[in-house]
């Protein structure tokens, strides 16, 4: 069973900064040539939606409209680590982030079907 973990969540003021760390087990890096991976933020009573998603073999990050120009995504396949870069936070940001993983099938898309997923951590913005 493939387990992601993510943190760096937490309570921050409208206009300030987190960064979100997602721990990809090495496993799952070296079971397929490339991942697409992701982040995802859920709301009560709301269905997961699309953050950010990286195809791993090269440079393209793909944002929803909502976040971009102020959340950045990123990865170090060194230290089996996705980042996500979350600046000038708004108080709708607020939600439980979830980091997720799939084998590249020549698609990776923001919103996306995904195998592997984390547990989730709470950012809060007020």
């Amino acid at each position: 069973h493939v387990q992601l973990v993510e943190s760096g969540g937490g309570s921050v003021q409208a206009g300030g900064s987190l960064k979100l760390s997602c721990l990809v087990p090495r496993d799952t890096w070296r079971r397929f040539p490339n991942l697409c991976l992701a982040w995802f933020r859920q709301t009560p009573g709301q269905e997961r939606e699309g953050v950010a998603a990286i195809f791993s073999g090269g440079p393209y990050t793909y944002y929803a409209d909502w976040v971009k120009g102020r959340f950045t995504m990123s990865q170090d396949a060194d230290k089996n680590t996705l980042y996500l870069q979350m600046n000038n936070l708004k108080p709708e940001d607020t939600g439980m982030y979830y980091c997720a993983a799939e084998g590249y099938d020549g698609s990776c898309r923001v919103g996306g079907q995904f195998d592997y997923w984390g547990q989730g951590t709470q950012v809060t913005v007020s």
